[in-house]
């Protein structure tokens, strides 16, 4: 790596945060680095706090060399941030709020969630196996906008907070869905609560409007999110690609996580116009089982397959790294989370291996 000449590399920033983030980073590294190995990658590790790591450190969920980390790196690994120390809503300063600026910051307005069944976790389920048949989803969720943005107040008695979007916001993320399913199935289902909300009715006449225009080959339906919610349940396989609001996109995608059998299975990109990413595996910082050595790496090895695929263009390297996860999983290698009967459990660590081991072969 040190005859690489310094264009060529790719530095990417390793926020481990919180809980089982500092675990399952350690991982992805591990991952990250056998394939940069094995594909003739250059990949610099630098790393830096977020989250309640940065707050007991820096008094800031997002030191400001943490951010310039960030804005220099090719990608951004982020394991999670939050837990009991820092779990008072009433805080002034919070986890959460580190996060937030960071995406904003970066620019980084689509979230995507990839939501794809392993027929050996189907057991892991408590759906039956018919509904899981060719079940493929792909989330893209606003990022930036909606509630989680907008002004907000509180007095002892009231609280306020405002969902506001523009036009250029729901374009721009919209053109993100087109332009995936034109690589897909070439379906988007663009959710919103249009018969309630001016909000929605804005996201879905823009939509509408914007594939009209830019995607006329891609087939758009708008279905109302207490509908959907439902039929993400009862009907996953009618889904391609799921377009939503962030606040309806982050409930939604966490349901649909128990059609692959837990919420460590999945895998999360956070991208804005160019090739800088951040990724993250769903399920947080899971304070409950951190330390000891069982959480479940297999979301963080798939944000590694994201990273190579969007930030990095690298599709075959990521499709290995896909591969190697199922194949590990299929061979019977399964955290607490996602065995069941007499499985037994195996570790962080044991997981890691047994995808590097297919990696391998």
């Amino acid at each position: 790596m040190s005859s690489t000449p310094p264009e060529t590399r790719r530095l990417v920033a390793v926020l481990p945060g919180d809980g089982v983030g500092v675990e399952v980073a350690v991982q992805a590294e591990r991952i990250l680095l056998h394939m940069a190995n094995r594909y003739g990658l250059a990949i610099e590790l630098r790393h830096a706090a977020v989250g309640g790591a940065a707050i007991d450190e820096h008094g800031d969920p997002l030191p400001e060399a943490t951010l310039e980390l960030c804005r220099e790196a090719d990608a951004v690994f982020l394991g999670a941030v939050g837990g009991p120390a820092w779990s008072d809503p009433d805080a002034a300063v919070r986890p959460e709020q580190g996060l937030l600026k960071l995406r904003t910051e970066l620019g980084l307005f689509a979230n995507l969630r990839p939501i794809r069944p392993l027929a050996s976790l189907r057991r892991a389920t408590p759906l039956r196996a018919e509904v899981l048949e060719d079940v493929d989803i792909l989330f893209v969720r606003e990022l930036t906008g909606g509630l989680y943005f907008g002004p907000r107040q509180r007095d002892e008695d009231s609280a306020r907070d405002t969902c506001v979007y523009t036009r250029s916001e729901v374009e721009r993320v919209a053109r993100v869905a087109g332009r995936l399913a034109r690589g897909r199935r070439r379906r988007v289902t663009s959710i919103d609560k249009a018969n309630v909300l001016d909000t929605s009715r804005l996201w879905r006449s823009v939509t509408t409007a914007c594939f009209a225009e830019e995607f006329s080959e891609i087939e758009l339906d708008h279905r109302l999110v207490d509908a959907a919610a439902m039929q993400i349940i009862s009907q996953p396989a009618t889904f391609d690609v799921i377009l939503t609001e962030n606040l309806f996109g982050d409930i939604l995608s966490d349901e649909a996580s128990v059609l692959c059998g837990s919420l460590g299975m999945l895998p999360s990109a956070s991208l804005g116009d160019g090739k800088l990413g951040l990724y993250e595996p769903v399920h947080g910082s899971a304070p409950d089982i951190a330390g000891n050595g069982t959480a479940n790496p297999y979301a963080a090895i798939l944000c590694v397959a994201l990273m190579l695929r969007h930030s990095f263009d690298n599709e075959p390297a990521a499709v290995a790294v896909e591969a190697a996860v199922e194949r590990a999983i299929d061979d019977g290698h399964l955290t607490a989370d996602i065995a069941y009967g007499d499985t037994r459990a195996v570790s962080t660590d044991e997981a890691t291996e047994a995808v590097l081991e297919r990696l391998t072969e």
